[in-house]
């Protein structure tokens, strides 16, 4: 009989499933009698049968209803998150497939997006035999100074507690298992680096740990990013060491000692300055930060395709995208978006009766939204990459302190736990990445302002009786402007800690969970502003938009049908914010723009009411791939 491990409030609570086959409503409610029970107020819940749900599906994030089945609902290593006006509560699957393939770890070579696919579970870790002898080499060091009764910081002497105030659990947000997987496969792999003294037999527990999906209970608040991410990386050693809470699919939440015996798994017994190497660096707030940046790497390449499709439906030009234009002002990030462009609304090479039926229209341009696309989404593509670079050099950094050098034969105590590097880049990942959404807000309002569109009023018939996406523009104002404040750089600020030794602080952790949210946000506007071209799209009928962007087209109305009249419109946001997610609308345009860059076929450029000459020059060019 499978058991499920529910959340609710500030309790865990093991709830017996006959079948996979049962309802989601059914698994909610029988936590909630589970709750009240024991409660004697019911926890504040006066008539169970009363309490209406939402339901998240949180790798998914896409909403779910009620009646959805459990084996529906949950992939492997999946959860739910279900909440009302007064509860959140939390499921967890204990389906569990362990993955088969490995990623050797030797501390120098691991990326970003190596390690958002070990936070989802597809691999387990390993080292590379080069990075066990490095280990090994830096423990002895270690420990013959020990024996010398030598005084070095953190070693033979003390150091810091982990936290001078408790903060209740019930006032906490843990992080998912998903990012918790990625934090501890991302110390263990700055441990493989061997500059901080950690043993082989701890490193080895702390793999055997990850290869089993044994997470600890991390709280996502409580780091300054000073003597690194203390808080937090105290919190996964925690578990480690079989105190506190653990989570695993095989167990559900329980004490961390019954979840590491319930792998065959033993707790760290520390060692001489184990303490300090686990604690002490900047890896949560470098995995969070890899996960923003293959987000926002893979929003702003598929916004250049929502945007494209958009500049379709107003019956815009393509002139502004001349590769000439972009030769001028020769930033990679503006010419590459330049040439997506091209490549997805290229008349020549992909046919459009939509473009052909405004071909000798009047306009001489564009308004800035679609003109100007290069030079803002480009922009955003140049920070990512900027940023990009950061995150995978701290990826494979050594941030702990006091270092080990095994072949210097001495430990020295430096500052490279400090996370302004990633603080700042995650600051300015999240002003660059932003701007995708403040844009995409403004076509949005082109599409459903009648007096710049020639479309319906809100892309609905029967306007006035009909609403369309009136309420859904409004949400995208609003995601745009709580961004605004979210972008305010968090690293800026410090305060000082630890009785003025950590005197100056990065404050990274918000820097990161909040570039994080301004992704999320972006994605969903990009979402609403996808669901607007599509809809728009219904009204130039049977006009049809070029291949690529017709089978975008196709790969939403596959998941969300045209409005014809008013209906709740979360669960289809929601639908098509998990294609972006999922890289969905880039996996069905991203082959046209590749065959495209690859052909050598003179560049189309359609007649201008600007144009000096009667017939446009050709383009001599051989058209090549942007590295």
């Amino acid at each position: 009989m499978p058991r499920f491990t529910v959340h609710v409030r500030d309790e865990w609570l093991t709830v017996p499933c006959k079948d996979a086959t049962c309802s989601i409503k059914w698994l909610a409610f029988e936590a909630l009698k589970r709750y009240i029970k024991n409660k004697p107020d019911n926890g504040g819940i006066q008539h169970i049968k009363d309490v209406h749900f939402v339901v998240r599906r949180c790798q998914g994030l896409g909403l779910l209803d009620n009646d959805d089945t459990i084996e529906d609902v949950l992939e492997d290593n999946d959860f739910v998150e279900l909440g009302n006006i007064t509860n959140m509560v939390y499921m967890f699957s204990v389906s569990y497939k362990e993955p088969e393939q490995y990623i050797s770890l030797d501390g120098n070579s691991l990326t970003s997006t190596d390690l958002v696919n070990l936070g989802k579970g597809l691999y387990m870790i390993k080292l590379t035999p080069e990075a066990e002898q490095k280990v090994v080499q830096s423990r002895e060091l270690l420990d013959t100074i020990v024996k010398e009764n030598k005084v070095v910081y953190g070693i033979t002497t003390g150091f810091g507690k982990f936290a001078r105030t408790v903060i209740p659990v019930s006032k906490l947000n843990p992080l998912s298992p998903e990012r918790t997987r990625m934090l501890l496969a991302l110390r263990i792999n700055v441990l493989a680096k061997g500059y901080s003294g950690v043993s082989l037999e701890t490193l080895h527990r702390m793999i055997q740990a990850f290869n089993a999906s044994c997470l600890s209970y991390v709280p996502e608040k409580g780091t300054v990013g000073a003597s690194g991410d203390l808080a937090p990386l105290s919190h996964l050693a925690l578990g480690l060491m079989g105190e506190g809470k653990m989570w695993s699919p095989k167990s559900g939440w329980a004490d961390a000692k019954y979840v590491l015996e319930a792998h065959g798994l033993k707790p760290i017994s520390l060692k001489p300055k184990e303490g300090l190497a686990l604690i002490n660096g900047t890896q949560m707030i470098t995995s969070l930060g890899a996960e923003a940046v293959e987000r926002a790497e893979a929003i702003a390449r598929q916004a250049d395709i929502i945007a494209a499709l958009t500049l379709e439906v107003l019956k815009g030009t393509t002139k502004a995208f001349d590769s000439d234009i972009h030769e001028l002002r020769p930033h990679p990030g503006q010419k590459e978006v330049a040439l997506r462009f091209r490549s997805l609304l290229d008349s020549d090479h992909h046919p459009s009766e939509i473009a052909e039926s405004h071909r000798f229209c009047d306009r001489v341009q564009d308004a800035y939204t679609m003109r100007c696309c290069p030079q803002v989404h480009g922009i955003v593509n140049d920070t990512i990459e900027f940023v990009k670079k950061i995150i995978n050099t701290e990826i494979n950094s050594a941030t702990d302190n006091p270092m080990v050098f095994a072949e210097r034969g001495e430990t020295i105590s430096g500052g490279n736990f400090h996370g302004e590097y990633p603080a700042k880049a995650l600051d300015y990942l999240a002003i660059g990445v932003h701007e995708l959404a403040s844009i995409s807000e403004r076509r949005i309002e082109r599409l459903c302002n009648p007096s710049l569109s020639e479309l319906p009023a809100f892309l609905v018939n029967e306007g006035g009786l009909n609403s369309g996406f009136m309420i859904a523009h409004c949400t995208a104002a609003a995601l745009v402007s709580e961004n605004k404040v979210l972008c305010h750089p968090s690293s800026i600020d410090s305060l000082s800690t630890s009785a003025a030794t950590e005197d100056h602080v990065s404050m990274g952790g918000w820097a990161a969970r909040k570039a994080l949210r301004v992704v999320e946000h972006v994605e969903q506007v990009l979402a609403i502003e996808l669901l607007a071209a599509c809809q728009g799209i219904e009204f130039l009928r049977p006009l049809r938009t070029t291949t690529p962007l017709e089978k975008v087209y196709d790969l939403v109305r596959a998941t969300v049908k045209p409005w014809i009249k008013d209906r709740f419109m979360a669960p289809d946001i929601e639908a098509v914010h998990r294609l972006l997610v999922d890289q969905k609308v880039w996996n069905i345009a991203g082959p046209y723009i590749e065959k495209y860059c690859m052909e050598y076929i003179p560049e189309s450029r359609p007649s201008s009411p600007t144009a000096f000459a009667l017939d446009p020059p050709p383009s001599p060019r051989k058209r090549v791939r942007l590295e």
